[in-house]
């Protein structure tokens, strides 16, 4: 099977050239092309309407092609100006006073202000992305590609890199950009090219974005990415046109129910200098409630999750569920009370990478009825179970025989979900649930984090991706620096509220 099959595509200065498709569809093979990383079988690549050969990333970035990616490159520990100079060799001695000067002047057209001195680890996501920009620039590349460039960023965060674009295209840069959310493919796009199995299954010209009304355009390009099946994704959150959050479409009579899971001035340490901990969090999740947890990732989400189960030790507070205090109990005895945990590290620490399928889902059941009998295991039984759940979650494996480290990501999260939300499931705390997943994926494992909440579990859903909460919860907590900084209902506005409080904006509130 071909990764790019016979792909076209023209980028031209002054544009942005939204690329469209599913995790399969030949984004990033195409990307890997264009940035070096991959060499073509076939076809022709020309800059300036001259063959150009791209064997390397030098090569790239010498014929002005840059790329920043959806996880930032800049070491932490550095300045910006340090992180800008990384590599430079073009002289034996650094000429930092040129260096600031270059970053002013990059700055100036890009309309940003950023600190030359200022610790690259200690900005914002949004301010890192513009740095990343910057670094993609430095060297006078005149083609930009931003993978995903919006995937962690608030609303504020998503208007000051729109802001960006328009800067580049004055300047008359290419740009090009990924993205899975159409709604944000339509407020900057120039120019659409939509890929789906490899190949290019259809364009939108500027003249055809500007006559088009936004409900007709979203409707014919969903069409083209998904064919057929495109009603089962049309109301994914990443595809509306405009996303405002709807307490409409989420449950919030809540108030009432039964509190599952309550943390009282819970505290934990961190782990690393990444890793600040989180200290004292309140907060409490209902019968049938979905409960999102909002913040810039490294600000605690990973400790809150492994500290609810179980993985991590509380160092002060109060951990209950159904009432009861399980501060004291460890992972295993949490799980038989019904309490699970879909990690966001779903081949590290999701599955055992060379098992089959069939025993990593049912690896928290080792040694237990029936899977095992008398300390032998009963593969049978295994297999007949894995077989099931197979089916259930719409697994895509050769077999349940097959290594669960071979499977594609959407597939192994799939695994991961069969295992943990078998076996009567009551409280499932999910950490980015659908992180780097295609939308047909994103919607089913969506529908089934509803189904839990509608069956009378709940779920307390961590994420970085501010759609998908407003998609799913009521209410949102806002996490920064280990502490939760204020909780919005879901609602007119609710997004807005929430990069505020990412960002450190407004008091500690519930909206």
């Amino acid at each position: 099977m071909l990764a790019n099959d016979d792909v076209s595509v023209a980028l031209r200065g002054g544009e942005v050239h939204c690329l469209l498709g599913e995790n399969g569809a030949g984004k990033s093979t195409l990307i890997s092309i264009l940035s070096g990383m991959t060499r073509p079988d076939a076809g022709e690549i020309r800059v300036d309407g001259r063959p150009a050969r791209i064997d390397s990333p030098r090569d790239a970035l010498e014929r002005g092609i840059g790329t920043v990616y959806q996880h930032s490159t800049l070491v932490p520990a550095l300045t910006v100006l340090e992180n800008l100079l990384l590599g430079e060799t073009r002289s034996l001695r650094l000429d930092v006073a040129a260096a600031r000067a270059r970053l002013a002047e990059l700055g100036a057209m890009l309309d940003v202000d950023v600190e030359p001195h200022a610790v690259a680890g200690e900005l914002a996501l949004g301010r890192q992305q513009q740095v990343e920009i910057i670094k993609a620039l430095w060297r006078g590349s005149r083609i930009l590609i931003l993978d995903e460039p919006t995937s962690m960023l608030t609303p504020q965060g998503v208007a000051e890199l729109q802001k960006v674009l328009r800067r580049l295209k004055e300047a008359g840069i290419a740009v090009v950009f990924i993205t899975h959310k159409l709604h944000e493919a339509l407020a900057v796009a120039d120019r659409i090219t939509i890929l789906r199995a490899g190949r290019v299954i259809g364009s939108l010209a500027a003249s055809e974005l500007a006559a088009d009304p936004p409900e007709k355009l979203q409707a014919r390009i969903v069409q083209l990415m998904f064919g057929e099946e495109a009603r089962v994704v049309a109301d994914v959150a990443e595809l509306q046109v405009e996303l405002e959050g709807d307490a409409g479409q989420v449950q919030t009579e809540l108030a009432e129910a039964e509190a599952l899971l309550e943390l009282v001035e819970v505290s934990a340490r961190g782990i690393g200098g990444s890793d600040p901990g989180i200290e004292a969090i309140s907060l409490a999740l209902r019968e049938g409630e979905v409960l999102g947890v909002a913040g810039m990732d490294g600000n605690g989400q990973r400790a809150l999750a492994e500290v609810v189960a179980g993985e991590r030790p509380a160092s002060a507070g109060e951990i209950r569920l159904y009432g009861a205090p399980v501060q004291r109990l460890d992972v295993s005895a949490r799980q038989k009370l019904g309490l699970r945990y879909v990690t966001d590290d779903r081949l590290g620490e999701g599955v055992v990478t060379a098992l089959p399928v069939s025993l990593n889902l049912v690896l928290k059941r080792i040694g237990q009825r029936p899977f095992w009998r008398h300390g032998r295991i009963d593969q049978r039984a295994i297999d007949r179970q894995a077989q099931s759940l197979v089916e259930t979650f719409d697994v895509r494996t050769p077999s349940v025989a097959t290594r669960a480290g071979t499977l594609s990501g959407g597939n192994v999260q799939k695994v991961v979900l069969a295992r943990e939300l078998s076996f009567d499931p009551k409280v499932v705390v999910f950490h980015k649930p659908t992180y780097g997943l295609d939308l047909r994926t994103t919607r089913s494992v969506r529908d089934t984090i509803r189904d839990l909440a509608g069956n009378g579990g709940a779920a307390l859903v961590i994420s970085t991706d501010l759609d998908e909460l407003l998609e799913l919860c009521a209410r949102i907590l806002v996490l920064s620096r280990g502490r939760v900084v204020g909780e919005v209902e879901n609602g007119p506005k609710a997004g807005e509220r929430v990069g505020e409080l990412m960002v450190g904006a407004g008091d500690v509130v519930a909206a």
